[in-house]
């Protein structure tokens, strides 16, 4: 498959299960409302479909591979669940929103790297643009959203630590495991159900359970069950596209698509009613994100542009 096109696919299925999951777990944790043993069925949904339908295809090259893998699961749970408390807290919008400013911390860890993510000004600037865009909407916040926002920060760090870590551990240019994709979902979902499952137990939720699930009606078991089926897709295809492309990518990607998501909430939920300067500032963080993928393409352009060169130097020197 050509690589441009294996990563369209990638990111363009992932964009649509990022948008679903975040869209059915507002519906989903509004009527369940018990967050850990949500995300444990989520957890043991995925585990319990790649076990029974992809067994062939899970690959595990060694027991070092899956300790080196299994440093992910922690931040991967710590998303799903953070994500689901600022859900529970806080508008949509304003997770979206507030995310955007995750990718200009990924963007300065990459440096890091064995192979180092290459930076333009056009990319800086248009990160720039999606964090004032951020503060823009947070300034005309009002109180009762604040306590959201601490979950949102929360979810933002810990989503880049997720991100930089699979980058680390996935693309062939830095040090990857001999995991298959299928391997890692199953490895992802299957551990991450003991953290959480002493999580829901620990918050007395498992006693709830019965009484809560008791209450649910035929569209919130619905809602949960697509929670269920979109936390697979979200999980394979984000580590798919993940494999491909940088982390700060990744999460500009995410974080660009839902700007649909603010029109749902606003427009077609109204639970949400945005001021004048939020929806400047929202309209501002995803076009910084537009712009972003713009010059990244731009600057990945340029370096195979410059592979090629040095490609064709070299036979000459040769001679």
């Amino acid at each position: 498959m050509n690589l441009h096109f294996e990563t369209l696919l990638a990111c363009t299925f992932n964009c649509f299960s990022s948008v679903g999951m975040l869209l059915f777990n507002k519906f989903a944790v509004e009527a369940f409302p018990l967050e850990c043993c949500l995300v444990w069925l989520q957890l043991a949904f995925a585990a319990g479909f790649m076990l029974l339908f992809a067994f062939p295809y899970i690959h595990i090259g060694s027991l070092k591979d899956l300790l080196r893998w299994c440093t992910v699961v922690p931040f991967y749970c710590g998303m799903l669940l953070t994500s689901i408390l600022a859900l529970k807290h806080a508008p949509m919008s304003l997770v979206i929103v507030m995310r955007n400013a995750s990718p200009l911390v990924a963007l300065m860890m990459e440096r890091f790297y064995p192979e180092p993510i290459r930076i333009s000004r056009a990319m800086v600037a248009a990160i720039v643009m999606m964090v004032l865009g951020a503060l823009m909407y947070v300034s005309r916040l009002s109180g009762n959203h604040w306590q959201g926002v601490g979950w949102v920060f929360l979810n933002s760090a810990i989503a880049v630590a997720d991100r930089l870590l699979q980058r680390l551990l996935l693309s062939k240019d830095q040090k990857p495991v001999d995991i298959s994709k299928s391997g890692i979902t199953f490895i992802n979902n299957a551990i991450g159900m003991i953290p959480v499952g002493l999580a829901a137990y620990w918050k007395g939720e498992v006693q709830q359970l019965p009484v809560v699930f008791a209450t649910l009606s035929s569209w919130d078991q619905v809602y949960i069950l697509l929670t269920c089926l979109i936390g697979l897709s979200i999980c394979y295809t984000g580590i798919w596209a993940q494999s491909l492309i940088s982390a700060t990518s990744f999460l500009v990607m995410v974080n660009a698509n839902k700007f649909l998501i603010i029109g749902i909430e606003a427009f077609g939920m109204h639970t949400k009613v945005l001021t004048l300067t939020q929806l400047l500032g929202a309209t501002l963080s995803i076009v910084g994100g537009v712009c972003y993928g713009r010059a990244r393409q731009q600057m990945e352009d340029e370096v195979d542009e410059q592979k090629t060169l040095l490609a064709k130097d070299v036979p000459n020197k040769v001679v």
